[in-house]
């Protein structure tokens, strides 16, 4: 018998570090259980600010945490988070994902050392602390790799393609001499991205695994395919839905989780996944489970975070997304008149001032059979520049 939540969901009040858009969207996801949400974001334009109690403070803001710690627990929107405000929180209320798991995540280097040791295969790697590692760094990862920087940076930023010494000589010396990982160059056949949920207690719950296509470093569309068992062999992408749950549960069950993370993966032309990243949260590839007919990945990290019980936020039905960013200045802005009127359009806008690039929202589409999704989200992006 599952146990009963602890909190209940009536009086239960659920911390976030951050105020962006996954903030916004866990506190949606958590109003209709009752639960209350308190956001710490210095940010006067914060998305949550409109759906959750906002603190305007910085995340080390001595008040503001101890406001996060009354809640029954305090979760993130991203994994950044300055060491000090773990520290303060620590002892106080529970934080899920936890100070160990964030540490990790946060450091690509310690973080894929992190997934080799609980099972899960990477592209090659060496770390680059000083000017003397870049020395023989490009033949120990096959001849070509991209160096990122070992902490920050995402959606393409804070990295660079390098293809011999020189190269890398000068990217590491534009990435600023900061601590670098040199990552080998995969030539694989598609990215996915699977969610995983697990609770204090062990219990665990999976998202769909997700095809993305990224468009200069930045998630541009995802696409998620319902496959039902049969009689005959397992086809490919229900095989790699396998391999991707499997390793979810070895990195969730190794690390200790509690909450969600998300694991990117490259698909190598032989099958095989090897993870790119992980993020300790709700992912941009997971909004589709929203629209889909199921548990969405917002509700899954809530119920996870508070120690509730999960199920799987499977959609029920085929299902993709296409981002929203930012134009610039005289570019075409989407048709929004337009996508309104599109069956099986659901338009998320995160109340974002207009910024080259910048995440401004999502469209979900959703359909009944895998040729309709392909037609509306075909239109969709026609829409969305």
């Amino acid at each position: 018998m599952t146990a009963l939540p602890s909190v209940a969901p009536a009086t239960a009040t659920l911390g976030i570090l951050g105020g962006g858009q996954l903030a916004q969207m866990l506190a949606l996801a958590a109003l209709p259980l009752g639960v209350r949400v308190v956001v710490l974001e210095p940010d006067p334009q914060a998305p949550a600010r409109h759906c959750a109690e906002h603190i305007q403070a910085a995340y080390t803001d001595p008040a503001g945490l101890a406001r996060l710690a009354e809640c029954d627990a305090v979760t993130l929107e991203f994994e950044n988070v300055p060491v000090a405000a773990l520290d303060y929180l620590r002892g106080k209320v529970a934080v899920r994902p936890g100070a160990e798991l964030l540490q990790r995540s946060k450091h690509r280097a310690r973080e894929k050392m992190a997934l080799q040791a609980a099972g899960a295969q990477t592209a090659p790697f060496v770390s680059i602390e000083t000017v003397n590692d870049l020395a023989g760094a490009l033949a120990q990862v096959g001849g070509e790799g991209i160096l990122k920087t070992a902490e920050l940076g995402y959606d393409g930023k804070g990295q660079a393609r390098v293809q011999s010494q020189a190269e890398l000589l000068g990217a590491w010396q534009q990435l600023g001499g900061v601590p670098c990982v040199l990552e080998g160059l995969i030539h694989f056949v598609r990215e996915v991205s699977i969610g995983v949920a697990r609770t204090p207690g062990g219990q665990l719950a999976y998202g769909p695994l997700v095809e993305n296509v990224h468009r200069n470093g930045i998630l541009r569309r995802s696409l998620y395919l319902p496959h039902h068992p049969s009689a005959a062999d397992l086809t490919s992408a229900q095989s790699a839905a396998a391999q991707a749950r499997a390793l979810a549960a070895k990195v969730a069950q190794g690390w200790q989780l509690e909450g969600l993370m998300t694991l990117e993966f490259f698909e190598c032309p032989g099958g095989e996944l090897l993870v790119n990243e992980v993020a300790p949260r709700v992912h941009n590839s997971g909004h589709l489970t929203q629209d889909g007919g199921g548990v969405s990945q917002f509700e899954a990290q809530v119920r996870a975070a508070l120690g509730w019980p999960v199920q799987d936020f499977m959609p029920l039905l085929p299902c993709g997304m296409v981002n929203i960013l930012g134009w610039p200045e005289g570019a075409p802005q989407p048709d929004y008149a337009e996508l309104l009127a599109l069956e099986g359009v659901h338009v998320h806008l995160y109340g974002k001032e207009n910024r080259p690039g910048r995440k401004l929202g999502h469209v979900n589409v959703v359909a009944s059979t895998e040729s309709q999704l392909r037609e509306r989200l075909a239109l969709v992006e026609r829409l969305v520049p």
